[in-house]
């Protein structure tokens, strides 16, 4: 039930996020999920193997490539869905970010459970 509610969630933040950021349009909430759980497979797969080989440039900027990564995972499922469309990389890493901040909020007011 939990994982359900998480990619709810996902979904919920990445259609708040595509209203927030100029230059990101998704077509419903149904997409926006849609959209969140590619984000999520493309991260644990090819964003692995990514963070992996470029795990000694990522140590020296502190995080940074890990978040270019993201970033690339983003602009990825925008070139394979129709309905998710950012207008460039900027769109994208500002989506990211407030993906990222609205995430933050919800487990927040979540709060843990064991």
């Amino acid at each position: 039930m939990r994982f359900i509610i998480e990619i709810l969630l996902t979904g919920l933040a990445f259609f708040i996020g595509a209203k927030l950021v100029p230059g990101v349009n998704i077509d419903g909430f149904g997409n926006a999920i849609i959209a969140s759980v590619l984000i999520a497979l493309a991260n644990a797969t090819i964003g692995f193997i990514l963070r992996l080989l470029t795990f000694p440039i990522n140590f020296l900027t502190l995080g940074l490539v890990s978040f270019i990564i993201t970033v690339l995972m983003i602009l990825l499922v925008d070139n394979m869905m129709t309905s998710f469309n950012t207008s460039g990389f900027i769109a994208a890493a500002f989506l990211a970010i407030v993906v990222a901040l609205i995430k933050a909020v919800f487990s927040a007011v979540a709060g843990e459970k064991d």
